[in-house]
């Protein structure tokens, strides 16, 4: 035996290390090859949620699961038109105000969203200042998940009565989604800020924006935006945080009818000088685009495939296909970013809005690979952006057909996460995004990346159980 150790020393030995990371780097300061594997144990050892996790790998999960992915696949989102929200989304009211998230009440509300209903209040004339708006904000208002209400809405996700709304269809399986226009970044009301500038806004995108939009989109007909997303990942979007290819395509498309409408030029400038200056405008698409493919997918009993990533900046909420309708929640995240001149991690608030639909999909964060640009907005460096993109395949169940990864030989983003996945690998899904700050009224102070607390995961796996 002795004379076999000798031999193995004698010659040049490369390592595996599982394990300490330390036991890898002190080898290589001896200049001995040495690879780290980060590897832990299943469930990080949690035997409850072993045995739940054995107890799911069964024929009817499998089969479910890839129900799931076949609609998932076959998803197809068509922008069909433009709508007032009281007007198209189904049971609406007067008094309904949608946010982002998981429930929460106005008095667990986090800052930017208080600051987003108030301005939302002040927009519809129902308050005329900010005293006003908080006493009717907790005394007269129905909230609501804008998932409850087939709508997605960015970082606060107010939406109120008179707010213009997209309208998605999902045209292989009939069903529709919702979203507000985008206003822009800054001070803005997804991000809390309520002031003169910010209602202004709004009043223009009701008053101009939207009726010309409308009238261009039924001169022009249907957009395909399956299309539009595909395309926009390979020219360098993800089409979450990065969206300036998706919003010059989607200008492409609707220009020409925007010309044709029978507005003043001076108006129609104006419009299109608002699209072309805001990168962000195609988010608002790309977002009820992922909305009307994920709900397809909910209520196929026995899948453990995530339909709903979305956080209220008080918690973090997921839903899963098998398990229609239910929450799996636990405290918002910090996210971990660049911040704007004058700010600092101090002045953020807890992560927000729904936006991370995206990601659930299939995009966002998960092909990132496709924008390396976007680590400028929300740090690190272009490898990492590679990097994420390929750790994604590692909980998911299958690559997109449709959405697809250049710099990996045009490798399909992962799609559809596996919560088994999740917790068996502690890999959790990435998602970058933007930053509030905490306090009401303020807006947008940077942007950066997060991860889902690991509690959402556990808690659906063990709804199994029941």
């Amino acid at each position: 035996m002795l004379q076999k150790i000798k031999e193995l020393f004698s010659n040049n030995i490369s390592v595996i290390n599982l394990g300490i990371e330390s036991f890898s780097t002190d080898l290589q300061s001896q200049n001995v090859k040495s690879i780290h594997v980060r590897w832990k144990p299943p469930a990080s050892g949690n035997q409850e949620l072993i045995n739940l996790l054995s107890a799911l790998y069964t024929d009817e999960v499998e089969s479910a699961n890839l129900k799931v992915l076949e609609i998932i696949a076959n998803g197809h989102p068509k922008l069909i038109g433009l709508g007032i929200a009281k007007e198209v989304i189904p049971n609406f009211t007067e008094k309904t105000i949608l946010h982002a998230g998981p429930p929460v009440t106005w008095k667990n509300m986090c800052g930017p969203m208080r600051g987003a209903v108030i301005g939302g209040l002040i927009y519809e004339g129902l308050a005329k200042e900010v005293n006003d708006a908080e006493k009717i904000a907790s005394t007269e208002i129905t909230f609501s998940p804008c998932h409850h209400f087939r709508t997605v809405g960015p970082m606060a996700g107010i939406v109120t009565a008179s707010m213009p709304v997209w309208i998605v269809k999902n045209d292989a399986y009939g069903n529709f989604a919702y979203a507000t226009m985008n206003e822009g970044l800054g001070k803005v009301l997804r991000f809390g800020a309520y002031g003169a500038e910010v209602i202004q806004r709004l009043n223009w995108m009701r008053d101009e924006l939207y009726p010309i939009l409308k009238q261009s989109l039924d001169i022009k007909g249907e957009i395909d935006l399956r299309i539009l997303i595909s395309q926009a990942l390979q020219m360098g979007d993800e089409c979450h945080n990065r969206n300036k290819a998706f919003t010059s395509l989607f200008l492409r498309e609707i220009a020409p009818a925007i010309a044709r409408t029978d507005f003043s030029n001076e108006q129609k400038a104006k419009v299109l000088e608002f699209i072309h200056t805001n990168d962000h405008f195609g988010l608002n698409l790309s977002m009820p685009a992922s909305k009307s493919i994920m709900e397809a997918a909910e209520g196929i009993e026995n899948s453990t495939i995530v339909t709903t990533m979305a956080r209220n900046g008080t918690e973090f909420g997921i839903r899963v296909a098998g398990s229609k309708g239910k929450w799996f929640t636990a405290k918002s995240p910090k996210v971990r970013g660049l911040y704007f001149p004058g700010y600092t991690e101090n002045d953020a608030a807890l992560d927000l809005g729904d936006s991370v639909i995206t990601e659930t999909t299939g995009i966002g964060g998960f092909a990132m690979a496709c924008a390396p640009a976007i680590v400028g907005f929300v740090g690190g460096k272009a490898s990492d952006a590679l990097d994420y993109s390929e750790q994604m395949y590692q909980i998911t169940l299958s690559e997109s057909k449709h959405f697809q990864i250049p710099a990996l030989n045009f490798r399909g983003t992962a799609t559809g996460i596996d919560i088994r996945k999740v917790i068996e690998t502690g890999i959790l899904p990435i998602i970058n995004t933007g930053i509030a700050h905490k306090n009401a009224g303020v807006g947008q102070v940077g942007a950066g990346l997060v991860n889902p607390p690991m509690e959402c995961f556990e808690k659906a796996l063990q709804n199994f159980k029941k």
